[in-house]
């Protein structure tokens, strides 16, 4: 679900464009239909020479419900149609590339993970258990560390490339109880633990750990609703302690303790309704370069109108505030995700932004169409930017603050085109555009526009989708960043439904039909890691 303006608050009190909350089912919350249910999914893909393979299983067993699912994943190095380094970048060393395409060096994945729950469902709501244990390992392209020359002489010998190895356990508790009590008509709760380590392996040689373990738990106390106004309150609180071993160890030990309290309520009348939304958090960072602590407030208030059942309008102001990260404040060394040397600020403050959201909906029968315009003023807005120095061959990179500015949209609409009997023909189309700006200049890494146009044929046995998107040339760069150019990729899919209920399918996707370059401007490595090109991926998903 995607919460925006006072909802968002519930999450947090940073979610300056709002939250993304996902939601899984390995704790259910309801006993399956039927007393069970699953799915089943294996495909293969060229490109990366990858194959995956999934599925979960729920059933109930009187009032328990049991799951399991589980995801085995493996690709070897992808495949790009241009040279690794960009036009750019060599131009600006004074090379050109020889040759072109082929693999891309280091960027082969290995994945499993498998997770189990259960659950005790009742009549007047839940409470289960459930646990998730993910490993994987992944290559970093570009982050082979060569030696200087005649090094080798002095017998070193050139390292390997750099890859990753993770591993999680997580251990989550959620309920929800729905019999009313006082003001309150159920109240929600959960609870978790995980324990993360990756380690940045060298070639075989074992280079830097970073570990983190910790615990969250929340409650939510949701009102009863009263002539149309409803709302809740509620808590949570965080410990998590993270710990970094090895040369590359760029951020400290640190202890990181959060508490928050929120509301939001919400009264809606006869076709129009208000809103608003208030938060507090505390957090306290204890680090081996020091201790630091913030108190954040956060309130977002809201107006909206319904004229008629197909549309809605509505316009949020909201005030975030969040406190800066343990690597903002204590970072202090080389990063092999950004491929630079970070250097923290530990007397940055708490990061502030005013912003105003206006949404208009429209869901009539053949057209339905979504906008989102925005503008955010940062007061302390937190960025990194680069120095002009260089430290162990890197870049150096510093957390400051400053002033920023953003504003920008996003729209989609759907068209059905066509339909007769069991077919039909739909067209979707959507774009979106951000532009910021910054007391020291334009922001990093800040995409270009982008727009997509999508076709969807639907019958009884098969479903077929084309899709073009093009991306804008960004040339309004930061300091020490390079212009991305523009791109446009076309994708393709086709599903066989032989049973023509959807419960089987049988798929065909094709990504970057065309083998164009690729590179995301809001990526550290983008002059250096290209996206994949043509791919096609084959494979047959079962639902039961």
């Amino acid at each position: 679900e995607v919460l925006r303006g006072p909802a968002a608050l519930a999450y947090g009190g940073s979610a300056i464009g709002g939250v993304i909350n996902i939601i899984d089912d390995r704790i259910a919350s309801r006993a399956p239909e039927g007393g069970y249910s699953g799915r089943l999914l294996a495909s293969g893909a060229t490109g990366d020479d990858s194959y995956a393979v999934s599925g979960a299983i729920h059933a109930a067993v009187g009032p328990l419900v049991l799951t399991l699912d589980g995801l085995k994943r493996e690709a070897d190095d992808y495949e790009i149609p241009i040279f690794a380094e960009s036009r750019r970048l060599l131009e600006s060393e004074g090379e050109t590339a020889e040759g072109g395409g082929g693999k891309l060096a280091n960027t082969a994945v290995e994945l499993e993970a498998i997770g189990a729950g259960v659950s005790y469902v009742g009549a007047d709501g839940f409470i289960g258990v459930s646990v998730k244990k993910t490993d994987t390992s992944y290559g970093v392209p570009g982050h082979a560390h060569e030696h200087e020359e005649g090094e080798e002489e002095e017998g070193h010998e050139e390292e390997g490339p750099v890859t990753i190895g993770l591993t999680q356990t997580r251990i989550d508790l959620r309920g929800e109880y729905a019999k009313p009590f006082g003001p309150f008509a159920k109240v929600r709760f959960s609870g978790g633990h995980a324990d993360y380590e990756h380690t940045e392996f060298e070639g075989s040689e074992v280079g830097t750990k970073f570990m983190s373990d910790g615990y969250e738990g929340r409650l939510e106390l949701v009102q009863a609703e009263r002539d149309g106004w409803k709302g809740a309150v509620g808590f949570q609180a965080l410990r998590r302690n993270f710990d970094a071993q090895g040369d590359e160890a760029y951020v400290p030990k640190t202890k990181i303790t959060e508490y928050g309290a929120f509301t939001q309520q919400r009264v809606e009348k006869a076709g129009w309704g208000y809103e608003g939304g208030l938060r507090i958090d505390y957090r306290d960072l204890d680090s081996l370069k020091g201790e630091a602590d913030f108190t954040n407030i956060s309130g977002s208030a809201g107006l909206f109108a319904r004229p008629s059942d197909a549309m809605f309008f509505g316009v949020a102001v909201s005030r975030n505030s969040r406190a800066p990260t343990e690597a903002e404040l204590y970072a202090e060394g080389p990063h092999v995700a950004t491929r630079g040397f970070e250097i923290g600020d530990p007397n940055l403050d708490e990061e502030t932004a005013w912003s105003v959201e206006a949404t208009a909906h429209y869901s009539g029968e053949r057209l339905s169409a979504d906008l989102h315009l925005f503008t955010a003023r940062y007061d302390g807005f937190i960025d990194l930017r680069p120095t002009g120095d260089e430290e162990d061959g890197l870049a150096v990179y510093q957390y400051v603050q400053t002033k920023a500015d953003f504003r920008g949209f996003e729209v989609e609409t759907r068209y059905k085109a066509w339909r007769k009997a069991d077919q039909s023909l739909t067209l979707e189309a959507s774009g979106d555009f951000v532009r910021g700006a910054t007391d020291l200049g334009p922001p990093a890494r800040i995409p270009s526009y982008s727009v997509t146009g999508r076709a969807i044929y639907n019958a009884r046995f098969w479903t077929a989708r084309v899709e073009a998107r093009h991306v804008g040339e960004q040339d309004r760069v930061a300091q020490g960043e390079l212009p991305t150019d523009a791109y446009t990729t076309l994708n393709a899919s086709l599903a066989w439904k032989p049973r023509g209920d959807g419960q089987l399918r049988v798929f065909l996707d094709g990504r970057n039909l065309t083998d164009e370059e690729v590179r995301e401007h809001a990526s550290f490595l983008k002059d250096i890691a290209p996206s994949a090109g043509r791919s096609i991926r084959a494979g047959v998903a079962y639902r039961f």
